[in-house]
């Protein structure tokens, strides 16, 4: 049902934790599945260049999963770069995932998202393309469920 690459993500997961006086910290949830994702941000001033990221989770292990490769897939990038982690980057890094969890891709690129919000707000920056997050992800997910 799960991929390698799923099962090692959420049994080895990377990143976990916290940063403490985090340049951006975003927090989604899906009330539908009980899934919160947090992901703290910390990003270099001057070069836009993500230096750490972490994650909590509370969730399934695909939440988990998803989080964790997420974490991974911004890490070093600049701040548009990671604009371009997109549900369906985090899934095809992960070798996919069942359709009923495709939801756990979106938070992690919604939780992401807020992430750089919150980065951005606290700068007085705008990102291009980066919209205001939404507080919980479950609006249209049966739609994106059912292209996968």
């Amino acid at each position: 049902m799960y991929s390698d690459k799923v099962m090692d993500h959420f049994q080895h997961p990377r990143n976990v934790g916290e940063i403490e006086n985090a340049s951006g910290v975003g927090t989604v949830g899906n009330a539908k599945c009980g899934d919160i994702m947090r992901i703290f941000l910390d990003i270099d001033d001057e070069t836009h260049i993500i230096k750490d990221c972490k994650f909590k989770t509370f969730g399934c292990g695909a939440a988990v999963a998803t989080s964790s490769m997420a974490t991974e897939m911004v890490k070093g990038k600049t701040i548009e770069e990671a604009m371009q982690v997109t549900n369906k980057a985090v899934m095809e890094a992960l070798d996919g995932l069942p359709p009923v969890k495709v939801h756990c891709s979106l938070l992690a690129e919604e939780a992401i998202h807020a992430a750089l919000w919150d980065y951005a707000e606290k700068h007085h920056i705008e990102i291009k393309g980066l919209q205001k997050p939404k507080s919980d992800i479950h609006e249209g997910e049966e739609d994106e469920a059912e292209e996968y």
